[in-house]
C-alpha cells in the first residue's frame, strides 16, 4: 500500500468483523441475522455501543435504519453518508454488508485516532432489510427512505409466520423517532464484498463500481386443482407444481439466451398442499431478471409475462403475475466514481470499473445523493452462501479506499 500515510488499522478491522459474525453465527461457518430478528436486535446493540464509543450520535428513524454521526468543523454543510446494512440471508455469509458497516466504523475510528476533523459532517448507516429474505421485499430500509416504496405498505408486509414488518419493528425496539424520509446529504459510498468472480479471476483488489444492472421482480402464484395422485389421468390433471417447473426452465432458457450478461432467477418455490400423494393445487414463487442494459431488461419484463402465460394455458392452471418492481441501469454519480478511482490509483491497488450484478442500498440511495460503490474480491465470487470468504488484506484494502474517498468529498472546497 502506498500514496497515504494515515492508515487504517486493518486488524482492528478484521476483529471487528469476526466479532459482528458471533451474532447469528451458523455450525457451518456463516451466519443468520434475519431482518428485524433477536439476532439482528442484538447486531444493532453491539453497532451502537461500537459507534458511542466513539462519540458518535446515533440517531433511529422509523424504518429502524440508523446513523451515527459525527460532528464537522462547518455544521452548515451536508454530511457525507456511508454504510450498507447487516441484515444477512437465512444462510448467509460473515461479510455480505456487514463490510461495508465495520469498515465505516474503522473509517470513524481511524479519524478519531489519527485526530482527523473534516469539514462535512460524516454519518455512518445500517440500513435495515436490504436482504429481503424475511419480508420479500429487498431494500427495504433504503427503498423507504429515498421514497422508492410507500411506507406504509412496506410496514404492512408479512414474514412466513405472519407477522408485519411494523410488528417485528416494535418487537425488537427498531422504529425510531425521525421520519424514514431524504435528508439534504452530500454524498453516498458504500463498501461491499463482490459477490461475483470477476476481481478474484482478474487479480484485482479494488473494484471501482460505476452503477448497477437493471432488474425486474415478480412474485407469481400458479392455481390447478389438488387431486389424488393414483386415480387422476393425465387428461384429468391441473399441475401446479408442472406449470410452475416448466416456467422456471423458461426462465432459465431467456437467461441464457443472453450469453453471460443474462440473469434469470427462481429462488422461491412453495407447493400446495405439499403431500407426496397429492397432484398439487397451487404453487407460489419467485421470478427475476437482470441485465446491465436497461432496454434488453425491458424486453424480458414485456416477453417473460407472455411466454409464461402461454405455459399456463397449456397447462390448463390460472397464472398470476405481481411486478414487485422494475429498475433501470443505475449509473452513480461521476465526481464520487472518480474519488474511488483515484484513491486506488493512488494507494496502489490494482482496480477494474465494474458494474454491479446485485441490487445493493446505494441503488436507491443514489435516486436521491450523489453515490459511488467500491468491490472487494470474494473467494469464488460465493456469496449468498455460509462459505462465502475473504482475506483480511482485501478487506483492509477497501477500507483504505473507503476512507480516503470519504475525506476527500468531506473536505472538498465548496
Amino acid at each position: 500500500m502506498s500514496g497515504t500515510n494515515r492508515r487504517i488499522d486493518g486488524e482492528r478491522l478484521w476483529d471487528s468483523l469476526m466479532r459482528m459474525a458471533e451474532i447469528g453465527a451458523t455450525p457451518r461457518g456463516g451466519v443468520r441475522r434475519l431482518a428485524l430478528s433477536a439476532e439482528d436486535a442484538q447486531g444493532r446493540e453491539r453497532f451502537r455501543d461500537w459507534c458511542e464509543a466513539l462519540g458518535l450520535s446515533v440517531r433511529v428513524d422509523s424504518m429502524g435504519n440508523m446513523f451515527a454521526r459525527r460532528e464537522g468543523r462547518d455544521p452548515g454543510r451536508a454530511p457525507v453518508l456511508f454504510g450498507s446494512h447487516l441484515d444477512s440471508q437465512p444462510s448467509g455469509g460473515k461479510f455480505d454488508g456487514a463490510l461495508g458497516v465495520l469498515a465505516g466504523l474503522e473509517v470513524m475510528r481511524t479519524l478519531r485516532d489519527l485526530d482527523i476533523a473534516t469539514e462535512a459532517p460524516l454519518e455512518l448507516v445500517n440500513w435495515t432489510d436490504e436482504e429481503g429474505s424475511r419480508f420479500g421485499r429487498s431494500l427495504m430500509g433504503s427503498g423507504v427512505w429515498a421514497g422508492v416504496y410507500p411506507e406504509g405498505e412496506i410496514l404492512a408486509a408479512r414474514d412466513a409466520g405472519g407477522v408485519s414488518v411494523g410488528e417485528a419493528l416494535d418487537g425488537i425496539g427498531a422504529r425510531g423517532p425521525h421520519p424514514a424520509a431524504p435528508f439534504p446529504a452530500d454524498a453516498y459510498f458504500e463498501l461491499h464484498i463482490e459477490q461475483g468472480p470477476i476481481l478474484e479471476r482478474e487479480a484485482k483488489a479494488v473494484g471501482v463500481v460505476t452503477g448497477a444492472q437493471a432488474q425486474v421482480w415478480w412474485d407469481a402464484r400458479v392455481t390447478g386443482q389438488d387431486s389424488h395422485a393414483g386415480t387422476t389421468p393425465p387428461s384429468a390433471r391441473r399441475d401446479a407444481l408442472v406449470c410452475a417447473a416448466r416456467i422456471v426452465d423458461l426462465v432459465d432458457r431467456m437467461m441464457r439466451a443472453r450469453g453471460e450478461d443474462g440473469r434469470g432467477t427462481v429462488g422461491f418455490l412453495q407447493v400446495e398442499p405439499n403431500s407426496r400423494n397429492v397432484v398439487p393445487g397451487e404453487a407460489r414463487f419467485s421470478v427475476e431478471f437482470r441485465h446491465p442494459a436497461t432496454a434488453e431488461m425491458e424486453r424480458l419484463a414485456a416477453e417473460f409475462p407472455r411466454e409464461a402465460d402461454a405455459i399456463a394455458r397449456g397447462c390448463g392452471v390460472e397464472l398470476e403475475l405481481q411486478e414487485l418492481f422494475r429498475f433501470p441501469h443505475q449509473a452513480f454519480d461521476a465526481g464520487c466514481v472518480d474519488l474511488v478511482r483515484q484513491a486506488a490509483a493512488r494507494l496502489g491497488f490494482p482496480a477494474r470499473e465494474i458494474v454491479s450484478g446485485a441490487g445493493h442500498d446505494a441503488v436507491y440511495v443514489s435516486r436521491r445523493v450523489p453515490t459511488a460503490m467500491i468491490f472487494t474480491p470474494c473467494k469464488d465470487g460465493l456469496s449468498h452462501n455460509e462459505a462465502e470468504s475473504i482475506l483480511p488484506e482485501e478487506a483492509e484494502a477497501g477500507c483504505q479506499v473507503l476512507f480516503e474517498a470519504v475525506l476527500a468529498r468531506a473536505n472538498r472546497p465548496l
